[in-house]
Order: structure tokens, then sequence, then C-alpha cells
């Protein structure tokens, strides 16, 4: 300690290091050599000061970032803040992966001093070392994450049937597919799960999910409640209670939003695992209607998620199995219950398309385009065709007269209709559909077209009350011998004949 600090009681700093000597040093290295012992204090104390704030702010830097260790890069951004130029050679982390070292020195006088421990480098050996590697030119590729809400499959998106079989809707959150024939397939058989995916044996685990959503315990508690109320086996009267109550809860209830993707996801993994279960498809298409009918719920950005559950059961190949019997009574059950299910899909085609008409304006275009890929497949079955035509009459009236065109070749080759005339007509048995199915199919089809009288001017009423053999040839040409013949029955059939040619020169 100096003469001047020994001779001032009053501390003038607080380190262990003597300022004072340090800034006269400093002066007689730029060779000022006159310089008075109260100038030194002020300049020490001022440079002290100015240190402890700079490293106050260093340590503020080192307690946002979560680290116990100071580092430059806290200094640099330290002196940034006070607005000084930073030191170059200690930032962008050009000591992060080096060990800084100080090397001890006793000067004259027992003075301690410390340097930095720097590399000595041979130029020789630094210029004959081989060059590195030319890095390579960084490039940029573009690819489509999601078309209109739709993850395409392509190998820099997620695989979603790995995440499907590997996660459990809890876990991995909701999934957004196309509407497709394999956009709610899945891998999972019915024996490994009832209502949610198992991991596949021998398959990764850990696949990161494309949304981390966390669900509180209530919500999953509620969740597994609806879950097992839903889908008991049940046939008792508390069964049938819990399951009312839970479809009330869907449909009333305020603070669903969190639980609305798993929901979607769970019956579009029950409507693929159970087209056989005839019972368990009504319930989910009464969740459906459930969600459809809740005014707390925004389910704009689900309606996407939700046809192809709708569409499945509408154009499904087969619904129920088989008949219990091969008797005509159980047949003829049988097929009853089938086509209700179909026509409580259809209703709930027709909710969505009015209530979600301007969300999305592709909805009506693509689900037209499926239905008219079905109505030209000449090998579907009755449950198919039946499904087809109840969508058709949904979409309305310009859709009816779109498939009109194409009916008579529909009913030609549906109905076999190759060497039958209106005279000699009886309903027959084809190679696919027994005569229930031909009169039902007929029937549906009548009363598709019978809407085309809303087309008709208002109190319009036809020239002649019957229908003449010119409209008859006509209305062959137009719409088959087999479904002409049911038209006939009707008493509107010649306002219907009327509306069918209604516009037409």
């Amino acid at each position: 300690m100096s003469q001047q600090q020994q001779s001032n009681p009053q501390q003038l700093s607080y380190t262990i290091w003597s300022p004072q000597d340090t800034v006269r040093d400093v002066a007689e290295s730029l060779g000022v050599t006159t310089v008075s012992d109260d100038v030194l204090r002020s300049l020490a104390m001022d440079v002290e000061y100015r240190i402890l704030e700079i490293i106050e702010q260093a340590v503020k830097f080192k307690r946002h970032s979560k680290r116990d260790v100071l580092t430059t890069d806290d200094i640099a951004r330290a002196l940034r803040v006070l607005n000084v130029e930073p030191l170059y050679g200690y930032e962008d982390n050009s000591t992060r992966d080096k060990e800084v070292s100080f090397n001890k020195f006793t000067g004259q006088g027992g003075q301690v001093m410390y340097y930095l421990d720097d590399e000595e480098v041979d130029f020789d050996k630094l210029i004959n070392e081989p060059l590195p590697h030319v890095p390579r030119l960084p490039t940029f590729t573009t690819h489509w994450l999601a078309v209109e809400g739709v993850q395409p499959t392509i190998p820099q998106n997620p695989n979603l049937n790995d995440l499907r079989m590997t996660q459990p809707p809890l876990v991995r959150g909701a999934i957004v597919t196309a509407l497709n024939d394999t956009s709610i397939q899945t891998a999972v058989s019915e024996e490994k799960s009832e209502h949610v995916s198992q991991v596949k044996p021998g398959q990764a685990t850990e696949i990161k999910p494309l949304v981390k959503h966390v669900l509180s315990k209530e919500l999953q508690i509620f969740f597994n409640k609806v879950v097992g109320a839903l889908t008991s086996k049940e046939q008792t009267m508390n069964a049938q209670h819990m399951k009312a109550a839970a479809l009330t809860s869907l449909k009333s209830d305020t603070g669903l939003h969190q639980l609305v993707p798993y929901f979607i996801q769970f019956i579009a993994e029950q409507i693929t695992h159970n087209l056989s279960d005839l019972d368990l498809l009504t319930t989910m298409l009464e969740m459906i209607y459930s969600l459809l009918s809740n005014q707390s719920i925004f389910l704009d950005p689900y309606i996407h998620s939700l046809m192809p559950s709708i569409l499945t059961l509408l154009l499904a190949k087969k619904l129920g199995g088989t008949p219990p019997s091969n008797s005509s009574d159980a047949r003829k059950d049988f097929l009853e219950k089938t086509n209700a299910l179909r026509d409580f899909s259809s209703t709930l085609l027709e909710h969505v398309l009015k209530k979600f008409p301007q969300v999305y304006k592709s909805l009506k275009p693509r689900v037209t385009r499926t239905l008219l890929k079905t109505f030209l497949d000449s090998n579907c079955s009755f449950g198919t065709y039946y499904g087809c035509i109840l969508g058709v009459r949904v979409l309305g009236n310009e859709t009816i007269r779109f498939f009109l065109g194409n009916l008579q070749n529909w009913a030609r080759l549906v109905f076999d209709e190759a060497n039958t005339s209106l005279e000699n007509f009886e309903i027959k048995e084809t190679s696919k559909l027994s005569k229930d199915e031909v009169q039902l199919l007929a029937e549906v089809m009548v009363n598709a077209l019978s809407l085309l009288k809303s087309d008709l001017p208002k109190g319009f009423k036809p020239e002649e009350d019957t229908i003449t053999e010119k409209d008859k040839a006509r209305l062959v040409d137009r719409v088959g011998v087999t479904i002409l013949s049911f038209l006939l029955a009707r008493d509107d059939a010649k306002l219907i004949t009327e509306a069918i040619f209604f516009g037409e020169v």
C-alpha cells in the first residue's frame, strides 16, 4: 500500500490492487510524468466505478441466461448496453471452447502481476499444414408444410401413420388429414386398443409430437369418462343414462375446446375399426351431431377432419357385417338398419354444408367430386350407391341436374336394362342387387328427382295433366326404364317430368 493511502485513513478502494498506482503506470507509459496525487486518486476512483458498473451489467446478463459462470460475452453485452466500444478479440464465442489461464509474475518490491498465457504459434508449422476442406455452398429448398390445412406426404414432413401407431391421442395431439380413402386409416388392430392407438411391437417409441398439447387432469378424466360411456356395451338403464348424459355434455358444455381434436380423432379411429358394429357407428354419428350443435365450440378448423368420418359411413361398401340369418325378414330388417345409418350420415352432411358454407369454399366441390367418382363406378355395392344418391340429394338441385346427364347409362348398367322396355318391365334381381335393393335405389332416386320441382316457377301448371308417349320416350333416354316405372307411379309424376326438362328447348 502506498504512502498516500497510509496517510489517508479513508478507504478509497475496495479491491486488493492499487488503482492509483495503476493509473500512474498508465500515465508514465504515455509519457506523462507530472501528475498530482489528487488527479491520480480521482481518475482511479472513476475507473473503479466504471468497472463495477460493467460487472453489474454483465452479472445481470449471466443471471437472466440461467448460467453460473460469467463469460466474455456477458462483458461484451454489458459494454454495448453502456454504449461503450466492446473489447475486440473476446466476442463471437472466440474463447468459449478454450480455457483461459493466467501466469503469475512477481516484480520489483514483491508486487504480484498476472498476465494472459497466450499460445505461441509456429509460422512454419502453420504454413505447411494442409488447407481445410472447402465448405459446401449453402443451398435452400422449399416444400409445402401444409396445403389448405392438409399436410402432404413427403419425406420432409413427419409420417402420420408412424405418429398414429406410436402415440395415443392424448400425447400426440390432433392430426389433420386429407379428405380421401386413406385419411382415417390406421394400422392398429381392435385387439390392441379399445379407443386409442398403442405402440407397435419392435417400433421406436420416441417420436416428437406435431403439437405439444398439455391437458389438465380434470380434462383427461372427463375424456375417459365420455369415451367409456359412449363405447360401453352394457344395455342396462344406468348405461343408457350415462350415454345420454355424455352426449348432452358434448352438446352443451362450454369448456371442451382443448378436447375437440381428441374427440375427432377418437371418432375417426372408432369408425375405421368398427364398421361391423351398427350401434357403435350410430353412437359416433350422435357424437358428431352433438359437437356440431355445441355453440361454444369453434369447429371451423376441424371440419375437414370430420368429413372423412361422415363420408365413410355414407359410402362404405358394407356396414354392420352380415345379417343374423338368411331369412327374408332378417335381411329386410338388416337392410333397414344400415339404410337408417346412411340416412343419418346424409343428414349430418347436409348440416355441415349448411352451417359452414363460407369456411371452406372447396368443401362442396370436393364432396361432389367424391360422389361423382362413386356414382360412375359400376362395381360398387348397393349401400355405396344408396349413400351416394342420398349425398347427391343433399347437395341440391344443381348437383342433381349435373348427375342427371349420366343417369340413363348408370341405370342401364346397375339395373341391367339391356333388354328391358317400359311395356314388359318388372322388378328383377341382378347379379349384384336383390329385388328389394333395386326397389330402394329406384325410389330414393325418384325422391331426389322430385326436389327439382322447386325450380319450376311459382304457380306453374303443366299444359297436360297426363304424361304423353313422347314424354315417356324422352324420360327413358334420360333416366332409364326402371326409374321411370317408379316415377310414373307417383301422383306428381307430371310435375317431376316438367322439372327434369325445365329450361330445355
